[in-house]
């Protein structure tokens, strides 16, 4: 069999096709567009999906298991060839991959035309093909030390089967085990991956800068204690929710995060959002953390599905996005600095995630906090769509002309 880099330095199909961000990427932004045009009706009772699950738990999955797993695989068949030094698919074995994504979306959304295994296997597919793959590529490059993002994928595709299961038995999906364990996987990854990327694509423009300050190395004792703390604390939250003895965990688990985000000289990236970005992303990750603490021990201060989604939209929206501007522009050769576009979108994203906040806190105007909300939403990843479409869609070098 030919090697795969061959395949890729030989593949003269779609430019969509060489590379794994590209569709994936262009992919999840359009999904993050159509599943919240959809869910805005669908919250009013103006539209109703044919999907066995009730509207809340539809709109979860939609982003936690459909938009989140897009950018994940988009991310790692990126990443892996830096790890390995090999490239896992290109071309047609991709677009395969692509379209078992696809089809999951399809299936849980005509759900209710389908027995709940059949919706759950073809939903389950892609993240099962994605682990294989990846999988192979990092025992095969003998990369050990990145399985444990291969055991953080492997707990977003158990998250996504509970997930079916619950909907399955009648339960309430939405706050149920599945979504936690999902969701969980996700803030672990973000703190794992995040505490690699975040300080070294500081440290790395900083020191463009001529800066005196640097942001302190990924990974020393200190960020394997904080990730420690945010392990123990997520895994009590996914199995006792509502323990006081949680919220305690999550609390110091959050304030540890913050100290490991000051660490990364942070305040001196402003003149760059797409370094400061990152920054303010990885900020949600202890904010949603002390805000769900909060929530445990005085219920009703926001809600539970609003302090979740300082870490849904907050955390996984914005890092993601964050990533998928960064890793577009530098794969396609692009220079590493945002334009007033890239930082029109992370502005809507943001004030997307204070207004949805805002809803809960404030019921009474709960309404036009979720339209405003949505629409920047949609603003935030459309925009990426209109903006970095040209880029996935188009060859490195017809992309520079």
């Amino acid at each position: 069999m030919a090697r795969t880099v061959e395949q890729m330095r030989h593949w003269h199909g779609p430019a969509l096709l060489s590379y794994g961000f590209r569709p994936f990427f262009l992919g999840a932004a359009l999904w993050a567009v159509i599943a919240m045009l959809l869910w805005v009706p669908m919250m009013t009772g103006g539209v109703t999906l044919p999907t066995a699950f009730d509207p809340v738990s539809w709109h979860a999955h939609a982003f936690l298991f459909g938009y989140l797993l897009a950018v994940v695989a988009g991310f790692l068949l990126t990443a892996v060839p830096n790890w390995t030094g090999r490239l896992p698919i290109v071309g047609w074995p991709l677009a395969l991959l692509f379209a078992l994504w696809i089809a999951g979306r399809a299936a849980v959304a005509l759900s209710s035309y389908l027995p709940p295994f059949a919706t759950a296997l073809i939903d389950l597919a892609m993240p099962v093909a994605l682990t294989a793959v990846i999988a192979r590529e990092i025992i095969a490059g003998r990369n050990w030390r990145n399985l444990m993002v291969l055991g953080m994928l492997v707990l977003i595709m158990i998250g996504d089967a509970v997930f079916h299961w619950e909907a399955a038995s009648g339960a309430y999906p939405a706050q149920g085990y599945g979504l936690r364990i999902g969701l969980g996987a996700g803030i672990l990854m973000i703190s794992v991956i995040g505490g690699r990327v975040v300080p070294s694509f500081t440290r790395n423009w900083l020191a463009k800068q001529n800066a005196t300050t640097l942001p302190v190395p990924p990974m020393q004792r200190f960020d394997k204690i904080a990730l420690l703390a945010m392990l123990v604390a997520l895994t009590g939250w996914v199995a006792m929710p509502d323990a006081r003895w949680v919220a305690a965990l999550l609390a110091v688990a959050g304030v540890l995060h913050i100290l490991r985000l000051a660490r990364w000289a942070g305040r001196w990236t402003l003149a760059e959002p797409l370094i400061a970005v990152l920054h303010v992303a990885y900020a949600f990750v202890p904010l949603g953390a002390m805000a769900l603490a909060l929530e445990i021990l005085i219920p009703g201060t926001a809600g539970r599905g609003t302090v979740q989604h300082l870490w849904m939209a907050g955390a996984i929206g914005l890092m993601t996005l964050a990533i998928m501007t960064r890793a577009t522009l530098g794969h396609t050769g692009q220079p590493l600095t945002a334009t007033g576009g890239t930082v029109m979108i992370y502005g809507a994203l943001i004030l997307a995630v204070v207004l949805r906040v805002f809803a809960g806190v404030w019921p009474g105007l709960a309404t036009p906090f979720y339209w405003a909300a949505a629409v920047l939403w949609v603003t935030a990843f459309l925009g990426f769509a209109i903006h970095y479409g040209r880029l996935l869609l188009l060859s490195r070098s017809s992309a520079s002309d």
